[in-house]
């Protein structure tokens, strides 16, 4: 028993150390670098029975079916920064040597596990795309490669949507050129599929990015791709402004406009065959991202620069709350309804000032826009400046021509609210005549 439990521990011993690069200083040759090579797969692929045999397994993995899987730490550790983070994590805390991974099923988690103990490339080809989510997730970079040629070997049209999505959620970058050039070269076929409808529904925002790299020209397509409520005591519950969960801007935009990729023609024309629902959807989505090349190839596709979301705001309503300038400049160039109202009847410029987007309150103001437009609580752009302590919108506004004596429906003036809520920068601006 004893020679039998030395004889693992030399082959873990044996992994651990080669896991971790571990060589001496000395020179060989050629031959010598080949026979360590051909010992160390060798190894890996011996290792492989440590997986069954259970022998010093230390850690139980529980897959989310509640699979449940041996491991050896010295193992886990070496292949997998990720593993040893969680491992650490585990040895801390000391109360079970039971690993949960809910985010994995069982039979992917012991792919991962035989890669880990063997370094052979998957054995189920078709386990592939679930094995390439996993190796992103646990930083497993050499069976992320493995995983993106055998999903790209099993290209179909059938299957081109899906794939595109999934290489572009995990930055698998050959998995997407490969995805891309496929889908380009069958374009038609790939939009009849349930795929491809299924990829609209099931991930629009990845799908658009997706949309955007097939119609960008061929020689961008080889470039890697890359809720605050209106609400407190002196405001109006229900005027329906919101905060999406980003910061305003605060980065200067670029002296320097950059050049956009034009759509490929034949491409776009084949994708104007979307339906005018998701092809506002997607414009919608894009504008909301800040993407003025997704934005322009979406046009191009013939999306309604008019489409609404279910709460009546328009592309241009979400460029304006997300400050995004460059954008807004773009939809307001094709006719976009700089006055368009949403549900609680905000106007664009409402939700500029509201966010503090100055650049982009001076570029509705220069855009025709209703300055002292109100919305369903009598407020104007300039009391959402002022609620909301916006200095420098609230100056764009006045040099507009904002009427800083307005009332809204409660009976307060921009200045009333701005002492309300301690603005000082907004009080003196406001009685500065």
């Amino acid at each position: 028993m004893f020679r039998r439990g030395f004889g693992w521990f030399i082959r873990i011993f044996v992994a651990v150390v080669i896991c971790s690069g571990y060589s001496r200083p000395v020179s060989v040759t050629a031959l010598t670098v080949g026979r360590v090579h051909e010992a160390e797969e060798a190894t890996a692929v011996d290792l492989g029975a440590l997986l069954d045999a259970g022998d010093g397994a230390v850690v139980t993995l529980l897959a989310g079916d509640n699979t449940q899987l041996v491991a050896h730490r010295a193992i886990l550790a070496a292949r997998s920064a990720v593993f040893a983070g969680m491992l650490r994590r585990l040895t801390l805390e000391a109360s079970s040597s039971q690993l949960a991974l809910s985010d994995i099923e069982g039979p992917v988690l012991r792919q991962v596990l035989e890669h880990l103990y063997t370094l052979q490339p998957p054995q189920l080809p078709s386990m592939a795309p679930q094995l390439l989510v996993a190796a992103d997730q646990y930083g497993l970079s050499v069976l992320k490669v493995q995983c993106e040629q055998q999903v790209a070997a099993q290209l179909s049209v059938e299957t081109a949507s899906a794939t595109g999505v999934l290489a572009i959620r995990h930055s698998a970058n050959m998995l997407k050129q490969a995805a891309v050039a496929f889908i380009k070269a069958h374009l038609l076929s790939v939009m009849a599929t349930q795929g491809w409808d299924e990829a609209v529904v099931n991930d629009p925002q990845t799908f658009i990015e997706l949309v955007h790299l097939i119609a960008e020209t061929p020689t961008d397509t080889s470039t890697p791709g890359a809720g605050e409520s209106r609400t407190g005591p002196s405001s109006q519950p229900h005027s329906g402004h919101s905060d999406d969960g980003r910061s305003p801007a605060t980065a200067a935009p670029p002296t320097t406009p950059q050049a956009t990729p034009q759509p490929d023609e034949a491409a776009v024309s084949h994708l104007r065959n979307l339906s005018g629902d998701m092809k506002g959807e997607m414009l919608i989505v894009a504008a909301k991202e800040g993407s003025e090349s997704k934005v322009r190839t979406l046009l191009a596709m013939g999306a309604d620069v008019e489409a609404k979301d279910e709460n009546n705001r328009t592309a241009l309503h979400w460029a304006a709350a997300m400050g995004h300038g460059e954008v807004a400049a773009r939809l307001l160039e094709v006719g976009a309804g700089v006055n368009a109202r949403d549900r609680w009847q905000n106007t664009p410029l409402h939700l500029a000032a509201w966010k503090g987007h100055a650049a982009v309150v001076r570029l509705l103001a220069a855009s025709s826009a209703d300055h002292n437009a109100r919305d369903q609580s009598g407020s104007t752009p300039l009391h959402d400046a002022a609620r909301r302590g916006r200095a420098e919108a609230a100056a764009a506004l006045l040099e507009a021509g904002a009427d800083r004596e307005d009332r809204n429906y409660g009976g307060d003036t921009p200045l009333d609210l701005a002492e309300r809520n301690n603005h000082q920068s907004l009080i003196d601006i406001l009685r500065s005549s």
